[in-house]
């Protein structure tokens, strides 16, 4: 499978965002798909992920701030930011895996497949 993580830009501090992960090749409905982002001079970091059964994980930094959603029609799973900060800014990266389970949602080792990552700023 491909994925396709778009939607990024440049937004106020307190401004929303939604980034999409889009999938082609195969059908990746029943499949785990995590965020991660990595910030200039740091390492990529969990953000949230949904799991096979639909169930939500997130960071602590960004509980009640960003929500994960699936459209299994489109064949995407989107990442709504609201509320945004300047330290969110960084490279938001899609991630997908038919193997991955709750116990490993966060990890990036868990998930063989990635997609180009795309910029999010938010100035202050």
């Amino acid at each position: 499978v491909q994925l396709q993580a778009s939607g990024g830009g440049l937004v106020q501090a307190g401004g929303s965002l939604k980034l999409s992960c889009a999938a082609s090749g195969r059908t990746f409905s029943r499949w785990a798909v995590g965020w991660f982002r990595q910030a200039p001079g740091m390492e990529r970091s969990f953000v949230g992920a949904i799991n096979r059964s639909g169930g939500r994980t997130y960071a602590d930094s960004v509980k009640g701030r960003f929500t994960i959603s699936r459209d299994t029609a489109r064949n995407t799973v989107y990442l709504q930011m609201n509320s945004l900060r300047p330290e969110d800014t960084a490279v938001y990266y899609c991630a997908a895996d038919p193997s991955v389970i709750l116990s490993n949602v966060a990890f990036q080792s868990a998930y063989a497949n990635w997609g180009l990552g795309t910029q999010v700023t938010v100035s202050s």
